[in-house]
């Protein structure tokens, strides 16, 4: 999964760092309240409402995937998905999607179709065509709508990238740590 997806995420940076350059604006400070990264409190500022919003979304996905069908079903779809990543490649995984993804649906897209479309659009890159793994999509379109607002209240990309980072960096573990326990678990429908 890895030799694929950080060529993937890296075509995916230079395209947003293209569009940026094309259009005149700064990547990485082209939110509605562009000022500058400032000094080391608003940068510790920045990486803590980052913090914030990411474990308040792994909370929740916890949350749902633990209370409800769906949620387990997806989570079992995603753990399929996903191969059986080590820790060092959900972090690089993680690194490489956070960085991506985000300068391109947030920095290059949204301050020029706006919040709502910029989040819907990274929904549907999130898009697969199993009836499954739809709820996925709604959920990256809710949590594209957090990290907009993140890049709006912030005007600049730093707490939507460790956002998106830590969500996916946590996710990932625990989905491939999810497919390594299910693996170990007796099948009932095998032949002895």
């Amino acid at each position: 999964m890895l030799p694929l997806a950080l060529p993937f995420y890296g075509v995916m940076l230079a395209i947003a760092m293209a569009w940026a350059f094309w259009s005149g604006d700064s990547l990485m400070l082209a939110g509605s309240s562009v000022g500058g990264l400032g000094d080391v409190w608003d940068l510790a500022a920045d990486v803590a409402a980052g913090v914030i919003a990411g474990l308040a979304v792994i909370g929740l996905s916890r949350e749902v995937t633990g209370r409800t069908q769906w949620g387990d079903t997806l989570a079992d779809a995603l753990a399929g998905a996903i191969g059986n990543p080590t820790l060092v490649e959900c972090i690089l995984l993680a690194l490489a999607s956070g960085i991506a993804e985000e300068a391109l649906f947030r920095g290059a897209l949204q301050p020029q179709v706006g919040l709502w479309a910029a989040s819907l659009l990274f929904g549907l890159a999130h898009f697969a065509p199993s009836r499954e793994l739809w709820p996925w999509m709604l959920f990256a379109v809710a949590t594209g709508v957090m990290m907009g607002a993140l890049f709006e209240w912030t005007g600049n990309l730093i707490a939507p990238m460790v956002a998106h980072a830590l969500i996916n960096a946590v996710n990932l573990r625990l989905l491939a740590l999810r497919k390594l326990q299910d693996a170990k678990r007796p099948n009932p429908r095998a032949v002895d």
